[in-house]
């Protein structure tokens, strides 16, 4: 089963659970980022960063009352304490004449793709590479003589949405 699958029939389940323990309404987010940032100063490498992480939000409505809470553990006990979590806090806040959740009508028919992923991710030496160049045109320039460095940095992210109304959505995005 691929990896979107599994998350779609996560944020379905959570959406199920929170609806079985009496809630109105609610939509959940799973957000999966990788990133890569590296920094060279005068000439030498100074900093190579790497980050992954994988998110959960729920936003929970009873009537005009709503909640968000997230986590970054996502094994089932996590999950459980999460929506009792968010669901506790949806019972006790006030009011919010504004909030709600968009009704099936709102959904639009097409989402519209706008290219905005690029599979490809740079390798660490490419991206010290882009840094160096970046740092040694700054320095080209007359008078420049210190430099506080150069960064290069890639990154993407897979976000998968679902609400009660009906709404389904995966999109994905990088940057350089």
């Amino acid at each position: 089963m691929s990896e979107n699958k599994l998350i779609e029939e996560l944020l379905e389940g959570l959406l199920k659970n929170i609806c079985a323990k009496g809630a109105d309404a609610a939509d959940a987010i799973h957000i999966n980022n990788e990133s890569l940032s590296v920094t060279q100063r005068l000439g030498k490498p100074e900093k190579m960063e790497r980050s992954e992480s994988s998110d959960i939000g729920l936003r929970v409505f009873f009537g005009k009352r709503q909640a968000i809470a997230s986590s970054s553990d996502t094994s089932p006990k996590a999950l459980n304490e999460l929506v009792e979590r968010v669901i506790s806090m949806a019972r006790i806040v006030p009011e919010d004449p504004y909030c709600g959740i968009a009704d099936k009508n709102q959904l639009a028919e097409h989402l519209i793709d706008v290219d905005s992923f690029d599979p490809n991710e740079p390798s660490a030496k490419t991206l010290l590479d882009w840094a160096k160049r970046a740092e040694e045109s700054a320095l080209a320039i007359t008078g420049i003589t210190n430099s506080e460095g150069a960064e290069a940095d890639w990154g993407k992210s897979v976000i998968s949405l679902a609400g009660t109304n009906g709404f389904r959505s995966t999109y994905k995005g990088s940057f350089y």
